[in-house]
């Protein structure tokens, strides 16, 4: 059967997440996770892409990003991809493939469901037991986005910006949606959107986008989004 083609909207954050083939490791040391970064700064502006939030696992990336074309995210990935392969076989003395040939994506519908990625993403390691708290891990995007650590790969979405005029008040805010976990059925929504390649949005949302989209076989995702708490 032939591929499902990507949903692809400029302006309409998507989240991505890229495995490792066969589940391997993609970074094996501090460099590797820096050198990444390094080729994600570079590249995502070059594509057009902006990025609001990422995690770098052991074996998997998770990036949430804005793309300003139909194509800034495949560019982008295909880009990301061959550069730290590149990278990764002369270091290591390795050939062949590092990631799985095709990464995952959904659009996202930012009004409701743009944090939920933000929190699906910076919780990873959590999660994962790699740490007790998202800041305790140094490969992610939440002590940008919660602690106002300097980075010059970030670009915060307005609805980040919209939390608050004061940046202080703004990472309180932020914070305050780290202080209880996401539904079993909302990490359940964001896992299986992903995976499915649907929009993971409200029923509004999905009827608003293009009909070519919507030509591509977009599914409405069963069930209501967790609304972050800000008091």
């Amino acid at each position: 059967m032939p591929r499902q083609a990507r949903l692809r909207i400029p302006g309409i954050p998507l989240h991505i997440v890229q495995r490792g083939s066969n589940k391997s490791a993609c970074f094996r040391g501090d460099r590797d996770f820096r050198v990444f970064l390094s080729l994600l700064d570079e590249l995502a502006p070059l594509f057009g892409c902006s990025v609001h939030a990422y995690v770098l696992m052991t074996n998997h990336v998770h990036l949430l990003l804005t793309p300003g074309r139909a194509d800034s995210a495949s560019m982008l990935m295909r880009h990301l991809g061959q550069r730290f392969v590149q990278y990764v076989n002369r270091k290591y003395q390795r050939t062949g493939p590092m990631f799985e040939g095709r990464y995952r994506s959904c659009l996202v519908d930012s009004d409701a469901y743009l944090f939920a990625c933000h929190r699906y993403i910076e919780m990873n390691p959590v999660r994962a037991g790699l740490a007790e708290h998202p800041s305790g891990y140094p490969w992610s995007s939440y002590k940008f986005n919660a602690e106002g650590q300097p980075s010059d790969i970030l670009a915060p979405h307005p609805l980040y910006l919209a939390l608050a005029a004061d940046p202080l008040e703004r990472r309180a805010r932020y914070r305050t949606m780290f202080e209880f976990p996401q539904s079993p059925e909302e990490l359940k929504r964001i896992r299986e959107s992903t995976q499915a390649g649907v929009v993971l949005g409200r029923g509004s949302f999905i009827d608003d986008l293009p009909s070519a989209a919507l030509s591509r076989g977009i599914k409405h995702p069963p069930g209501r989004p967790t609304k972050p708490r800000l008091d």
